[in-house]
């Protein structure tokens, strides 16, 4: 019988230009969670064993590792944690199914800026956001977590082309600046 062996879709990819970084991020599990109809309470209730709540629309909380990101009315992922029980929502492994790129540094906004049709400066998305938009052509979720700091979240079957359309960018984004590349 053969052995599967896990690995991430970029293999750890890392890249360093003109003050922005961009990195494939592990975040370790990610888990959808639906909340059926009638289960507001029994859901929070199982959330509560790490400390969240469902987030507000837009948004995301952290706690001790765990994160739950709004990602549509009634729904979030649970990232970063084992997902408890939760009675009154659906629950989906989604694990394999995404990819996580980190994009910091003070550039980082001009990036984006060439590819996502939203105001992502800090003023009109402050940290704690998360939104569901386009990277180019692709669906994403985006998660502002710093000042400089964004994770972008597409289908894993996207994390070359999404690897593809932001290096060119952070490309772009530094030879205006005048970064010899």
């Amino acid at each position: 019988m053969p052995e599967l062996i896990a690995k991430s879709a970029l293999e750890g990819q890392s890249l360093t230009l003109g003050g922005v970084t961009l990195a494939e991020v592990d975040v370790g599990p990610i888990t959808s969670v639906a909340v059926l109809p009638g289960g507001a309470k029994a859901a929070a209730k199982g959330l509560k064993a790490l400390g969240l709540a469902m987030p507000e629309q837009n948004r995301f909380a952290e706690k001790k590792g765990a994160r739950l990101v709004w990602t549509g009315r009634e729904q979030a992922f649970l990232i970063g944690a084992d997902c408890p029980p939760l009675e009154g929502a659906a629950v989906t492994d989604q694990s394999d199914g995404w990819t996580v790129l980190g994009l910091s540094g003070a550039g980082a906004v001009d990036v984006l800026a060439r590819l996502v049709p939203l105001d992502l400066r800090l003023k009109a998305c402050p940290v704690g956001c998360a939104l569901r938009t386009q990277v180019n052509h692709m669906n994403a979720v985006i998660l502002r977590t710093g000042d400089y700091g964004f994770e972008i979240m597409v289908f894993r079957s996207m994390a070359r082309t999404a690897w593809h359309e932001l290096e060119t960018a952070t490309h772009m984004v530094a030879a205006r600046a005048g970064v010899k590349i």
